[in-house]
């Protein structure tokens, strides 16, 4: 076996394609690091301010303008920074959004979006619009296969599948149904068109902060639609009234959310160049996975595949699991896929340099090089 070459031969750096949490930026990491020690000019650490202090309302109110830039959003949409994941979102959607006997259109594309529609189902009924579950979600619907409901009282869906590594490059539903939509693993990555959604989604653990905070852009009228009976804590009107700090929040993570906000905007230049990059990290890998004459298969029908997920097998699931193990061994940290699935999955989010992903794409090629001919 010929791994100490590879090693010798390649940047000498610890790289992280890990679906979640994901990789940071270093001078988020960098400033993170001090702010733990202290953070300049407060004298204490961030993990012991106080979420009452005026130090943290300008943290908040920076994230917020930030976002509010890249996004390009109006002023009748808030910016929340809430907790409990996209998994609390799953059901504080249909329990703000939904109307009595309505039933919500909902996605299955993918892992996440199943997960989404099994606990919208606990609270009220669902109409299932499209399904890619026969076919292992290997594709997603083109517009002309949705019979989209008017009446509904609101539209789902996930716009990447962190799992299977397929995203919508277009935007799905129509202008009279509120549409909503989970960016987890997408969100800032790419230019969007803010206006056509009434309620966007983001948990920050795969692309934009550390696990603890979730964004929340939502346009007033819609976030005016929530019930009057709502526990507090589960109505969104509450959190913008208190300025994303109705209860204790995730300080650290907000802080280090903002800190990545601020990197886009100012040191990546915006989300276009933002997306520049992230195409150009994609193309590397899936044109390693083309040119490999079928040892490396992607999930992701071509038309669909994801920028931000790369999922892939090799002949085998003991050739997965090696692959992953000599990744590993050469500082390529968490390409194990998804438990749901298996395989290999690279998560290349925008923290990800194209540094990290050459390498990835050298060890690809030295791997099958040095390994051609085994199926077992």
């Amino acid at each position: 076996m010929t791994l100490s070459r590879f090693s010798q031969s390649a940047k000498a750096t610890c790289c992280n394609f890990s679906g979640g949490p994901g990789a940071l930026p270093e001078t988020v990491l960098e400033e993170a690091q001090q702010a733990i020690a202290e953070v300049p000019g407060q004298g204490l650490s961030v993990l012991g301010i106080s979420h009452r202090s005026t130090w943290f309302a300008d943290v908040v109110a920076e994230a917020e303008a930030d976002f509010r830039a890249l996004l390009q959003l109006p002023d009748h949409y808030r910016v929340l920074f809430l907790q409990g994941g996209a998994s609390l979102q799953f059901a504080m959607i249909p329990l703000c959004l939904g109307r009595p006997g309505v039933a919500p259109d909902y996605l299955d594309t993918g892992y996440w979006s199943a997960q989404s529609i099994k606990e919208a189902a606990r609270i009220s009924p669902v109409k299932v619009l499209w399904s890619g579950a026969k076919d292992g979600y290997r594709n997603l619907p083109a517009d002309g296969e949705l019979a989209f409901n008017p009446g509904a009282s609101y539209f789902h869906y996930v716009s990447n599948e962190t799992v299977e590594g397929v995203q919508f490059h277009q935007v799905p539903g129509i202008a009279s149904v509120v549409r909503v939509c989970d960016m987890s693993s997408d969100l800032l990555s790419r230019p969007i068109e803010s206006e056509r959604y009434g309620l966007i989604y983001a948990h920050a653990q795969k692309n934009l902060g550390p696990a603890g905070v979730t964004v929340v852009v939502i346009r007033q009228d819609v976030m005016d639609r929530c019930p009057g009976n709502l526990p507090r804590i589960l109505d969104y009107r509450v959190h913008a009234g208190a300025n994303s700090i109705y209860n204790t929040p995730p300080v650290f993570a907000v802080y280090v959310t903002m800190l990545v906000a601020r990197w886009v905007r100012n040191e990546i230049g915006g989300l276009e160049a933002m997306e520049a990059i992230n195409r150009a990290k994609a193309d590397l890998l899936y044109r390693t996975i083309d040119a490999s004459q079928g040892y490396y298969r992607g999930h992701a029908e071509p038309a669909y595949r994801s920028l931000m997920n790369v999922s892939f097998r090799l002949p085998s699931p003991e050739l997965d699991q090696e692959f992953a193990a000599e990744a590993l061994a050469n500082d390529l940290h968490g390409l194990t896929g998804h438990r749901s699935l298996g395989g290999i999955r690279a998560s290349i989010y925008n923290a990800v340099s194209i540094e990290a992903v050459e390498k990835l794409r050298k060890f690809m090629q030295y791997f099958q090089s040095n390994h051609a001919g085994r199926n077992e």
